[in-house]
């Protein structure tokens, strides 16, 4: 009788640790993601932005569709309107037409049962309105970024009032352009002379195009003292513009955003000084997770501040790798 009973006893144990160790199945079999990269197939920072989702979208099993906007606001808007013909699980976007050109597409997103959730840019109103609904946020702090950056790189360099500083960016954007006006206030608080230049649709769109500006800018103002660069995909120029304006590594104090595998080309070799680092890897995974997670469980829409502080020559070694990987 007792061995009969150890017998059984063996077998339920048996049949619950398979029952344990079974796999449970990708979250988001079945699901279809839509997800807009931001710029160009191929340019460094929208690559990393890409694998991260790619990642996200093979470890849970979700069909990813990637489409590529070239940084134009109008084109994220023209993918968005394919994005809801295809009725996908969920969209994916960045922010950087604003919340009244994206407004009318979410609403109706919503109303057909899309989730939809940001990634690079913010879009408050929207996510104040659905984030119940899964509208979340991954990615910096468009305001705060800027502000730290400003005032890390006086920290870090000790620039008097009226030095004279090149900031390039796109402050027109509503959203997008909060971190150059942040930027350009903290600046002007410590008396700097600021030069700002709108970075035109044909640069952001290629970065490789902007060479002629940087270099004909230095050749006309020698006293510049300090660049910034707002935009992840011109960072990673820096060696190559500061070279074609025969300029020496820390002949000016050049410092941009987000790291790819050329920003750190750039400042290993001593041309970029400072880095505001924004992990889009993280973007890009996160952005996915969001959307399975809301379309499976119901969870609200989560803000990640992805701000991973600085990278400069003092711990570019630790973080290249990765970096070259198209990870960071």
């Amino acid at each position: 009788m007792i061995k009969r009973f150890l017998g059984i006893l063996a077998v339920l144990l048996l049949t619950a640790g398979a029952a344990v160790a079974a796999p449970l199945p990708p979250s988001g079999k079945g699901m279809k993601v839509w997800f807009d990269g931001g710029g160009a197939a191929g340019e460094a920072y929208t690559t990393i932005v890409v694998n991260g989702a790619k990642q996200a979208a093979a470890d849970l099993g979700v069909d990813l569709t990637v489409v590529y906007s070239d940084w134009n606001a109008e084109k994220m808007l023209e993918n968005f309107k394919h994005g809801l013909a295809a009725k996908p699980t969920g969209y994916v976007v960045m922010g950087h037409p604003g919340d009244k050109a994206y407004g009318p597409l979410v609403d109706e997103a919503f109303k057909k049962g899309m989730i939809v959730t940001a990634v690079d840019t913010e879009l408050p109103g929207l996510q104040a309105k659905y984030q119940a609904r899964g509208f979340g946020y991954v990615g910096p702090d468009g305001w705060k970024q800027g502000e730290d950056m400003a005032k890390e790189i006086l920290r870090r360099k000790a620039f008097k009032p009226g030095d004279k500083a090149f900031v390039w960016g796109l402050k027109r954007l509503e959203s997008r352009g909060r971190r150059a006006r942040a930027m350009l206030e903290v600046f002007k608080k410590a008396g700097l002379k600021v030069d700002y230049l709108e970075i035109s649709d044909e640069i952001n769109k290629d970065a490789s195009l902007g060479a002629p500006v940087l270099t004909g800018y230095l050749a006309a103002n020698k006293d510049c003292k300090l660049i910034v660069v707002d935009h992840g995909a011109l960072t990673g120029q820096m060696q190559n513009f500061l070279r074609a304006a025969k300029l020496k590594p820390g002949q000016v104090y050049a410092t941009g955003f987000s790291l790819n595998p050329a920003t750190a080309a750039s400042i290993e070799s001593g041309y970029l000084n400072l880095v505001s680092e924004a992990q889009p890897y993280l973007m890009g995974y996160l952005g996915v997770l969001q959307i399975v997670q809301t379309a499976k469980y119901g969870f609200g829409g989560l803000t990640v501040d992805t701000g991973g502080g600085y990278v400069s020559q003092e711990n570019i070694a630790a973080v290249a790798p990765l970096a070259k990987k198209g990870i960071r």
